[in-house]
């Protein structure tokens, strides 16, 4: 194998009599340099994005959130909420109530997501990072207060310095509607917010209003025990994957326990099939790319036509012959790539760090400079996937040609 690759290099950087082949030869590296690049700039992009997201939703997430498998909410007098708040890698545990309401400024309602925590939701959460107006205050005493989201205080035109309190309408359970007295037929409570978040994720910022978990339990009508979820913060250190087991095998079928990744789920999945489809079209880019090989090959066989004499008559067969030539095809793939990987990676780097191409426009986007994140295993597949595919270019030109020639000889 030694002698093919040393044969092989030599066919590859000799003199050549043709000085078309060496412009050929270079066009087939370039086009495969040009296929990496981009091929792995597109990945680091969807790493970037992938982590933009979860780092917005995990301002607002807990690391663990227990809910019911059905239903709307769980009782949490049949749970060992002591051994979970036993275990080691447990830092913090908020109970949580969350349901609709119709919220009421001045003249103007909106329905919203009424979410009753207590104030340990600041140890679960970042809530404190993303508080942009005033601060997260449940009650004091004026009263009770709370947290809402940045759209939905702009959709009630309300701000923490108002004096005019927010009013909360919940439907009384097990109770109809009287059209002719409709007031009955709802609990009523006045709040009075004292911050304002905001996690850039309309998820959130135009549905949330969180208040004091006890004045939820009483709008609402739940018992002491009640909650629709329970957060959990862990510490530093521990691997969420291995708790999350641990809880779950406390709390046994009857709940489910997840992590921030399975919290959102469906946005993860999304971006999984986004970057696949990404990877497959950049894929069949480089195959089309690696057509130039074909000609390469061919051009570089002909030119070598005295040398494939000269290694038959020292006594070469016709499979060394053509490893030769395969192996030379691999080469050109394999500069091809690594001058690739070398100039994405710098590239990818430059923008991770420095973020040299950023949004044009107004200032309004979540962030600043187009977000990418390089990945170990992005450079490994790339690597992978353009020498496997050169390769695959390279052998049928190379078993077909090389076969004439020889038997020519």
């Amino acid at each position: 194998m030694r002698l093919i690759l040393e044969i092989a290099l030599k066919f590859l950087f000799g003199k050549k009599s043709k000085g078309i082949i060496n412009v050929i030869s270079t066009i087939s590296i370039v086009g495969v340099s040009v296929g990496t690049i981009a091929l792995l700039v597109i990945l680091s992009v969807f790493n970037g994005l992938h982590g933009l997201i979860g780092s917005l939703y995990g301002s607002f997430d807990p690391d663990i959130k227990i809910s019911a498998t059905e239903g709307k909410f769980f009782s949490t007098d049949s749970l060992n909420i002591k051994e979970i708040e036993a275990l080691d890698e447990v830092a913090y545990i908020c109970p949580i109530i969350e349901d609709n309401a119709l919220l009421k400024y001045d003249d103007r309602q909106v329905t919203a997501v009424v979410m009753g925590v207590n104030a340990a939701f600041s140890k679960v959460s970042q809530l404190d990072s993303i508080i942009v107006e005033g601060e997260f205050n449940l009650r004091d005493k004026q009263g009770f207060g709370g947290a809402i989201g940045y759209v939905l205080a702009d959709q009630l035109n309300i701000r923490v310095s108002f004096l005019t309190p927010l009013l909360l309408y919940v439907p009384k359970r097990n109770k109809k509607i009287n059209l002719m007295r409709p007031n009955e037929a709802f609990n009523t409570h006045y709040v009075h917010p004292k911050g304002i978040f905001l996690v850039k994720q309309m998820d959130y910022d135009s549905k949330y209003v969180l208040v004091d978990i006890d004045l939820v339990r009483d709008l609402f009508q739940y018992k002491d025990s009640e909650v629709t979820s329970l957060a959990i913060a862990l510490k530093d250190g521990y691997d969420n994957y291995a708790t999350q087991k641990k809880i779950q095998k406390i709390l046994g079928a009857g709940l489910k326990v997840e992590n921030r990744h399975e919290q959102h789920a469906s946005f993860y999945k999304m971006m999984k099939v986004e970057k696949m489809v990404a990877y497959l079209i950049l894929c069949f880019i480089l195959i089309i790319a690696t057509f130039n090989l074909i000609g390469t090959m061919s051009m570089l066989i002909y030119d070598k036509k005295e040398g494939i004499k000269i290694l038959k008559s020292i006594g070469a067969d016709q499979k060394m012959v053509t490893r030769i030539f395969l192996v030379e095809g691999w080469l050109i793939s394999l500069i091809g790539v690594i001058c690739g990987l070398a100039i994405g990676i710098i590239l990818v780097l430059i923008q991770q760090y420095f973020g040299v191409i950023t949004f044009g426009g107004s200032s309004s986007f979540v962030v600043d400079a187009y977000p990418v994140a390089l990945v170990a295993m992005d450079i490994f597949y790339t690597l992978l996937t353009v020498t496997t595919i050169g390769f695959f270019a390279a052998s049928y030109p190379v078993k077909v040609i090389v076969k004439r020639y020889f038997n020519e000889n």
